[in-house]
């Protein structure tokens, strides 16, 4: 499966992820990276509910996904890998499976310490260093809300909360 979108948002799984990005794109599977619902099934199966037929979801740790995402690119179809935090897929970037991807911050949403700075995009400062640790692993961090909507840039992401 080639792994084309690369999200990170705090909501995972939800009607603007599998209809805005999944049908638009044309997703078949989604890989979820979790540390907590990696072992939670009664909550996979409430994010797996909404999934549309012939769509499939793996659920897996920080760490199982270091070691499995390198297999999961060769399958057929298209894939979504979505972390519900910045230090998540600082973690996936770090271990080098994100070299020359692109990584889109979708909902980070306002909270304790979190500065906005797009009406979808707030950030605790540890998460902006966080994004700026997954671009010197040699990602494109950017942010978008949809497909179609205007991509803005890790600077200028930045500079809202600086």
């Amino acid at each position: 499966m080639a792994l084309d979108v690369f999200r990170i948002d705090e909501r995972l799984l939800h009607g603007q992820v599998i209809v805005g990005w999944g049908t638009r794109l044309g997703l078949d599977r989604y890989v979820v990276v979790d540390d907590e619902l990696a072992v939670s099934p009664w909550e996979q199966d409430l994010y797996s509910a909404g999934l549309p037929t012939g769509v499939s979801v793996r659920f897996l740790s920080v760490a199982d996904a270091i070691v499995c995402l390198p297999d999961l690119v060769d399958l057929p179809g298209r894939g979504a890998v979505l972390t519900r935090s910045t230090n998540s897929m600082r973690a996936l970037a770090e271990a080098k499976l994100l070299e020359g991807k692109r990584v889109n911050v979708g909902g980070l949403h306002e909270g304790a310490g979190r500065r906005t700075a797009l009406r979808y995009v707030s950030l605790r400062p540890d998460e902006a260093d966080d994004l700026r640790a997954i671009a010197l692993a040699g990602v494109k961090v950017s942010a978008r809300d949809l497909p179609n909507s205007r991509e803005v840039g890790l600077k200028e992401l930045l500079r809202a909360i600086d």
